[in-house]
C-alpha cells in the first residue's frame, strides 16, 4: 500500500481544512456538524446520496492520521460512522439505510452499542436481554448492558437482544435499533473509573420500543459478527498517531528526570519505537489486501499490551513524581491527573475492552491455527 500523488493533494487537503476550523472543535456534537456539514463523516461508505464524499482506503488512512495529528478532540460519531454505518450497508434494508445513513453523515444523530452485559462480555452468546414482539411488529426491550460508550450522549442504539423465548447461544438473537430518548424506558448510569473520568455507561431497558430490526429476527449474530469485522481497520492507523505522541512524551519525561541516561530505560524506549512501527507496517500491510483471518486479533493483540507498557514505562521513568498530581488536592478537584498519569491508568484496560486478550488468543487459535475449539456449554451427563 503506497501513497500517490493524489493521496498527496488528498493530504494538503485534510491538513488545510482541519488547521482551518480547529477552533470550531470545542462542541463535541457541533463539531460533528461541522465535520458533516463539510462531508467528513463517511470517507469509506459507497456512494448513494447519503451526503458524505467519497475516499479510496489510502485517503481514508490520510484522512485518519491527519484527524489525530491535528489535535482535534475524538470523535463522538465514530461509533454511528464505523460500526452502525458499514453494518446497515451490509445487512439493511434500503429504508433503514435512507432513514439512519444520511443523520450519521451530517452528524446529527450519535449512536452507541448494546452488546456487552454483566454476565456476557467477552462470551457475547451469553446475552440475557431479550426483545418481545409486538402485533404491531415494533419489540420492547427489557434488559441491561454495561460498558456502552457514549451512552450518555447517544441518540440511539443498537441492540444485540434474544428474541426468541427460550433459544439458547448464538440462536434466537435479533439485532435492534433502539432510540435512547424514552424517559423512563431508559436509564443510562456512567461507570466512575480509575481515571476519575466515566466515558462507559451501564444501560437499563424497561420495556423500551425498537421499531428496527436489521438483518431480519432471529438472525442476530450474523449481524453482531459482521459488525465486529468493521471494528478495526482504518482507526487502527490513526490510533497509532496518538501512541507515537505518547511515546514522544515519555521520551521527553526520561529525559527530564535523568532516566534516560540508564542504558536499560534507553533499551526499552527503543524498542517501544521499534515495536510501534512494526505495528504500524502490519496495520498497513492488512489494510493493502491482506485477507488474513485473524489479523485483526493479532493487531488487537498488539497494540494492547504495547500499550500498557507504555504507560508502565511513563510512571517508572518519572519516579516518584509520578505519584503526585498536578495540582494541589480540593474537594472540587479530587482526582486530577496529568496525561501521563492518565495513560497509565486508562491502558490498564486495553487487554480487556474491545474484546479480551483470552478472546484474540481463541480466535487466532481457532481460526487460523485451526486448533481444536474450546467446549462452549456442559455436556449432558450420559445415561
Amino acid at each position: 500500500m503506497e501513497f500517490g500523488v493524489e493521496d498527496a493533494a488528498f493530504r494538503r487537503e485534510a491538513r488545510g481544512w482541519l488547521a482551518a476550523h480547529a477552533g470550531d472543535a470545542g462542541e463535541r456534537r457541533a463539531w460533528e456538524r461541522t465535520l458533516g456539514a463539510d462531508g467528513w463523516i463517511g470517507l469509506g461508505w459507497p456512494e448513494g446520496g447519503y451526503g458524505n464524499r467519497t475516499a479510496t482506503l489510502v485517503q481514508q488512512v490520510v484522512w485518519a492520521e491527519e484527524y489525530a495529528r491535528a489535535g482535534v478532540p475524538p470523535r463522538s460519531g465514530h461509533i454511528g460512522e464505523k460500526l452502525l454505518a458499514p453494518t446497515l450497508i451490509a445487512f439493511g434494508t434500503r429504508e433503514q439505510k435512507e432513514r439512519f445513513l444520511p443523520p450519521v453523515a451530517r452528524g446529527e444523530e450519535l449512536w452507541c452499542q448494546g452488546y456487552s452485559e454483566p454476565g456476557a462480555g467477552s462470551d457475547l452468546a451469553a446475552v440475557r436481554t431479550r426483545a418481545e414482539r409486538r402485533p404491531d411488529g415494533t419489540y420492547t426491550v427489557t434488559g441491561q448492558k454495561i460498558w456502552t460508550s457514549l451512552a450518555h450522549e447517544a441518540d440511539w442504539c443498537f441492540v444485540l437482544a434474544r428474541t426468541e423465548p427460550g433459544s439458547r447461544r448464538h440462536h434466537g438473537l435479533s439485532f435492534l435499533l433502539v432510540p435512547m430518548t424514552q424517559p423512563g424506558r431508559v436509564e443510562v448510569r456512567p461507570i466512575r473509573q480509575l481515571t476519575g473520568t466515566s466515558e462507559f455507561n451501564e444501560v437499563f431497558f424497561d420495556g423500551a420500543r425498537a421499531t428496527h430490526v436489521v438483518g431480519g429476527e432471529g438472525d442476530g449474530w450474523r449481524v453482531a459478527m459482521g459488525l465486529l469485522g468493521f471494528e478495526r481497520g482504518v482507526s487502527t492507523l490513526a490510533q497509532q498517531i496518538g501512541f507515537a505522541e505518547e511515546l514522544r512524551d515519555v521520551v521527553r519525561a526520561a529525559e527530564a528526570s535523568g532516566a534516560a541516561d540508564d542504558p536499560v530505560v534507553r533499551e526499552r524506549l527503543v524498542r517501544q519505537w521499534a515495536e510501534l512501527r512494526v505495528m504500524r507496517w502490519n496495520a498497513l500491510r492488512t489494510l493493502g489486501g491482506s485477507e488474513e483471518p485473524g489479523a485483526p486479533s493479532v493487531a488487537k493483540l498488539l497494540w494492547g499490551r504495547w500499550h500498557q507498557r507504555l504507560g508502565e514505562l511513563a510512571m517508572e521513568v518519572r519516579g516518584a513524581d509520578a505519584a503526585v498530581g498536578p495540582a494541589p488536592w480540593s474537594p472540587r478537584t479530587p482526582y486530577a491527573l496529568d496525561p501521563l498519569q492518565h495513560l497509565f491508568l486508562f491502558s490498564r484496560a486495553d487487554t480487556i475492552y474491545g474484546g479480551s486478550d483470552e478472546v484474540q488468543r481463541t480466535i487466532i487459535a481457532e481460526r487460523v491455527l485451526g486448533l481444536p475449539r474450546e467446549p462452549r456449554e456442559p455436556r449432558e451427563p450420559r445415561g
